[in-house]
């Protein structure tokens, strides 16, 4: 048997949590689930977003699905106990340094895309974002300058070896793919991404099959939109990561398709979507699902050495997708569960 740790937490996650075990469960693998609260839901039961048990279940599960935080009402709270620093002390805790965030069009959903459909069509990448540094897990906090002006500071840094790892997670996702690994940087302007650069191209020695390229992070973005089809693999930071990920979904269509991945060096996963709690339509069965049921894919694939599992889960999605399957984020109106029937229909 293979324990899966369920973390649902806020807002929409339990929801699309529901219909990714519903998928698993069809395929009759011999998954164990252990559920537990995370984020707001864990703090209004245990005091804590990430209290001793759960972070107990995530060490002793072999992957984990997870779903979502955030909850306004703990927007006052003080730092440490805010919802988000769940998915931030499990990174840590876990060593979960390298995020996988594939973003493709899938047939069908052109007209979803703010792109053009023939621009959008072309949209076939994977994100690699380090996870474990930056200005994320830099040094910050609030101060008083010689003038008496309230100062808000975050310290950005990456060593080396954080650079290297991150570095090879990149290489070795474009050797499974095209060959084409882009790095994204701001090296212009911040000595941080100068060291970025310089490891990268240090690293590139170790894989001469690979066409290395580089850009800035603002190029970047443009050229996301411009012409999305020109990449195959991007590494970069992770406040860098963050924000281009989040532009590469909607150009695919909808934040409510792309999946993602965070591993540690023994490819231990925390498999989640990549769009939030979304507390404005939590409970009403409006969230798309197949996100989170994709991301139950990609545990399969790089933690529990199911590849074949996981591309009948990836075919059901694309089928249903091109069945005309929609939620209201694709211009739908299928809710939630059904859109998860639809999936298992096909599975």
């Amino acid at each position: 048997m293979t324990l899966i740790a369920l973390l649902p937490g806020d807002g929409i996650g339990p929801e699309v949590i529901a219909e990714a075990r519903r998928v698993l469960e069809a395929l009759d693998l011999g998954l164990v689930f252990e559920k537990a609260p995370v984020g707001g839901a864990a703090y209004r039961a245990a005091g804590h977003p990430l209290p001793p048990a759960t972070l107990d279940l995530a060490r002793r599960a072999e992957a984990i699905l997870f779903g979502a935080v955030g909850d306004p009402e703990c927007d006052r709270l003080e730092r440490a106990l805010r919802p988000e620093q769940a998915i931030l002390g499990l990174r840590k805790e876990l060593g979960l340094f390298a995020n996988l965030r594939p973003a493709r069009l899938f047939p069908g959903l052109e007209d979803a895309s703010a792109l053009k459909p023939e621009v959008a069509g072309a949209i076939d990448m994977v994100i690699v974002r380090e996870l474990n540094g930056d200005v994320y897990f830099g040094e910050k906090g609030m101060r008083t300058t010689a003038g008496g002006l309230r100062e808000g500071y975050d310290l950005m840094s990456y060593n080396e070896a954080e650079v290297r790892r991150i570095a090879h997670a990149g290489f070795r996702t474009a050797e499974a793919r095209r060959g084409r690994l882009c790095s994204v940087d701001k090296a212009n302007v911040l000595e941080t991404s100068q060291l970025w650069r310089d490891v990268v191209i240090e690293v590139s020695a170790e894989y001469p099959d690979i066409e290395l390229t580089h850009m800035y992070v603002d190029n970047a973005a443009m050229q996301l939109v411009r012409n999305p089809g020109q990449f195959d693999v991007i590494v970069t930071g992770n406040l860098f990561g963050d924000i281009l990920s989040d532009q590469a979904s909607m150009c695919a269509g909808s934040i409510g398709m792309l999946p993602s991945a965070a591993l540690n060096a023994e490819a231990k996963g925390l498999y989640e979507p990549i769009h939030g709690s979304a507390p404005d339509i939590a409970g009403q069965g409006r969230a798309n699902p197949c996100a989170t049921i994709l991301s139950a894919a990609m545990m399969l694939r790089h933690t529990l050495d199911r590849a074949e599992a996981a591309d009948r889960i990836e075919n059901a999605v694309t089928a249903a997708l091109k069945a005309g399957a929609r939620t209201p984020d694709l211009g739908g109106t299928l809710s939630t569960a059904a859109m998860g029937e639809a999936v298992l229909a096909r599975l």
